[in-house]
Formats: C-alpha cells, structure tokens, sequence
C-alpha cells in the first residue's frame, strides 16, 4: 500500500512531576510533552496519524556537563529533521519502504552531525509512529491485525539475514495480550516508607506515594530497582528492599535490577554482584526473585568489540541492554558480547522492536536464551502510553515498566474534555481517581488493554490537539 507523509505539525504540553524522579545523573521535575500530527496519503485516502512522547534529561544524551536547557535544542533539531525527511522523501510503495527510507536518510543526516544513534532513531521514531496510526485508521485495523497480516510489507529478513523467511505472523502472538503485569520502577530517591516522608515533601493529591502504600494499594508484584554504583548505599537500599518487598509481597516477588551505567568496565560491575552475593540477606533475595540486570556497563563500552561479560566470571546474572540499542545492529551485537537480550521501548523504535521480537524468537526456535523486556522511563497516555502498550501486547512480553502514572498526576495535566474521552474510550486501562481525575486501573499488579488492542494503533480517539500550544521549532 502506497505511503506519502504529507505535512507534520507539532504542539507542546507543559508537565510537572508530582515529586523529583532521580533515575540515574539527572532529576526530573517537569519537561515538555511533545505530540505529532501527521498527514498522510495511503493509497490516495487522506489519514491523520499522531504520536506523543516526553522529552526527558539525560536519557537519550547522557552528558553531565550540559543542562537540560542547553540539550533540548538538540532534541528539537533532531525531530525536526525527522519530520522534514518524512514529508520530502515522498511516496513510497509500501510502509516498509517508507520507513526504511526514513530511517536511513535520519541516521546518515546524524552520523554526519555527530548525533548520538539513540537521540536519532527518537527523532524518527515519533515519525514512525505517527505515519503508523495513520496507516492503521486509513485501513480501520486494529495494530495487531496490521502486523499479523503484514500490511506494512516489512521484511526482516532484509534488516538481519539470519531472518530471512520469518514472517511477523510466526512470531507474534496470536492474539494481542489483554493483561500486563505492572513492573514497578524504584527511583534512586523515591521514598520507601511513609515514615520517611518528611511534612514539607508529601504529596496529597490521593495516589500513593511511598513504596510500601503502592504496594498495599495496587497489590504489585514486579519491581525494576535502580542502583546508583556506591556499593554501601545500594547494599544498604536492597537490604531495606529485600525487607519490605519480602514481607509484603512474599513468593511471588519479581524484580530487575537497573544497573544504570554505572559502570565503565564488566569487572566493575562483577565487583558489586559479587559483594551482593556475600550478602546471605541478598543472595537469597537475588536467587529467588531477580530476573536479569539492565544495561550496568555505559553505553561507550556496552558494546566494545573487547568486551566479553561471561569471560572468568562464573554464573553471572542475565544481562540486558537498553540505552545501548539504539542501532538496528545493537542487539545481535550485544549477543556476542554475552547479553541475554534487549528492551523495547516505542521511543526506540517500532520496527527496531518488531526486528527484535523475530531475533528472540529465531534464537529461541534454535534452542538458544533470549531476552525481550518492556521499558518505559516515564510514559503518559492519552497517545504515547497506549502506543507503547500496544506493541508491548503484541510482541508477546508479560510485564512492562511504567511509571508514568506514579510520576506523574494521573492525565490531570490534560483538559477536562480529554479526560473525559480517555475515561470514554479505555474504561478497563483508566478510572476516575477520587480527587476527580483519571488515573491507571492497577489491579492485582496489572493492567487491562482490551480497549488498546482494539484501536487502530493503541489510541481509540486522538485528543483535541488545537487544546495544546503549538510548537514551532
């Protein structure tokens, strides 16, 4: 089916957070939350597409000498391009087509810049998401229809020549999961008892706050703890952990550990796991709950061509990357270096995702371990979290992060009336917080997305963009 992405337009939501989210070198307070529309023609039938996403600190650029304010402008440069590419590269034959043109002409422009390959590939991903609701609502399927049809035409095998011949239809489930379990994230400074709440920090808006009222409240059973690499503050902090977690959670307890890149070198790392060991309160803890590590070793040595993890260390835990994939060669690469797997995230990429589930399956075909994880920094809806939802349905994973909810005022950020369409449109995934706005339904640890597989691409119906500012950059 033909594609052209005929004009991009972009408006701009202010957001704060409900307290500082310290996730690695930066704390996040506010940041802008950017939404894309997009026109495009789809076999001469005109289709409005959006896609949504913060623009986080420190994430996709991890640079500890430059601000916030001076990053952004880098951000915006990049999505702009992004957007000027998808409108000037003009019909293509197929969706595939289109974003593998795309693609490529964004990260040659960024090599070219000296851009980081992650900050990159967000820039087209905001495009690529955009063009693929609109492809979704012009053909009136819902995303995993789409894909297991393969209406987009992709081809896997022409990205990774070991996939030659798989199909999205051999790896995909075969139907979309309609129940995810809620992998709580554990910032570096969120509180993990009332108790320690002092007066002046404490959040009343009617959602909980500390670790253990999340808890009790949404009966969590899957946690991702953060370390910060001080090997007596992060003991210390799993010892309260393992405690807490432990007592009320029990058996069913599940966690990863992020290790943040925090560390230059595998030795460093192996360093700490190995004092964690030493620790019988944490070996425990470890052996029956930890599911893999994420990302410990910094994305400039990640993926070293020197870097071997299992070299002289004997049963090392299951390691993931995540800010380390950010080219479509990321994952296979880091399987040679000793990684179990990789993470999705739509701000990675959704055909880089997709890529990744036919890897993990062909691997797995093959007798071989392969890890595909859901991660989210702090991912909001009305369009960004149910997106990311909606491929994590599809790509067959059983338990997300997200944070964005916690981090976040529920959707109080949004008009009324936008409020009101979500509560409308996903009444299992949202419910009306008792201070009167919507918020997610967490029940048991987990969520319902009947209503995201049901839309074309995870969004029943686009908000009122004309009720945001318009940003011109």
């Amino acid at each position: 089916m033909r594609i052209n992405v005929r004009s991009v337009d972009f408006y701009r939501l202010p957001m704060k957070t409900r307290f500082p989210f310290c996730y690695g070198i930066a704390s996040m307070t506010e940041l802008p939350h950017l939404f894309v529309r997009a026109v495009v023609d789809i076999d001469g039938k005109e289709s409005v597409g959006m896609s949504a996403d913060g623009l986080p600190p420190k994430w996709f650029t991890k640079k500890p000498e430059t601000t916030f304010e001076e990053d952004l402008p880098e951000m915006l440069r990049v999505i702009r391009h992004a957007a000027d590419v998808a409108t000037e590269i003009g019909p293509r034959k197929s969706f595939f087509d289109w974003w593998r043109c795309h693609y490529d002409q964004q990260h040659r422009w960024a090599s070219v810049e000296n851009i980081p390959p992650l900050l990159s590939g967000f820039g087209a991903s905001l495009l690529e998401r955009a063009a693929l609701d609109a492809f979704c609502r012009a053909v009136e399927l819902p995303l995993h229809t789409v894909l297991a049809r393969n209406l987009p035409e992709l081809n896997v095998g022409q990205l990774r020549g070991q996939l030659a011949g798989i199909s999205p239809a051999d790896f995909l489930k075969v139907k979309p999961t309609d129940e995810l379990i809620v992998r709580h994230t554990i910032g570096l400074t969120d509180a993990l008892t009332d108790a320690e709440i002092q007066p002046p920090d404490r959040v009343n808006d009617g959602l909980p706050h500390s670790l253990e009222t999340i808890i009790r409240q949404h009966r969590m059973t899957h946690f991702k703890i953060k370390l910060t690499g001080d090997l007596l503050h992060d003991t210390d902090r799993l010892r309260q952990l393992a405690g807490i977690i432990g007592n009320l959670v029990g058996a069913e307890a599940r966690f990863t550990l992020d290790g943040n890149e925090n560390f230059h070198r595998v030795a460093d790392f192996q360093e700490h796991w190995n004092s964690y060991q030493a620790d019988p309160a944490l070996r425990t803890f470890f052996a029956n709950s930890l599911l893999f590590v994420e990302q410990p070793i910094h994305r400039d040595f990640a993926l070293s061509q020197q870097l071997r993890l299992n070299d002289g260390w004997i049963n090392p835990p299951a390691m993931i990357i995540d800010e380390s994939d950010a080219e479509l060669a990321s994952f296979p690469t880091a399987v040679c270096c000793g990684y179990a797997g990789t993470s999705h995230k739509n701000c990675k990429g959704v055909v880089k995702g997709i890529l990744n589930a036919a890897d993990v399956y062909h691997r797995q075909q093959n007798q071989q371990a392969a890890v595909l994880s859901a991660e989210d920094l702090a991912n909001v809806g009305p369009v960004a979290l149910l997106q990311d939802l909606a491929v994590a349905a599809c790509i067959g994973v059983d338990h997300v992060e997200r944070n964005g909810h916690h981090y976040f005022c529920g959707l109080s950020m949004l008009p009324q009336s936008e409020q009101q369409k979500v509560l409308r449109n996903h009444p299992d995934l949202y419910e009306l917080a008792e201070p009167g706005f919507p918020t997610l339904k967490i029940r048991n640890g987990r969520i319902q997305v009947g209503s995201v597989n049901a839309a074309p691409f995870g969004v029943a119906e686009h908000p009122n963009v004309g009720l945001f500012e318009p940003w011109e950059f």
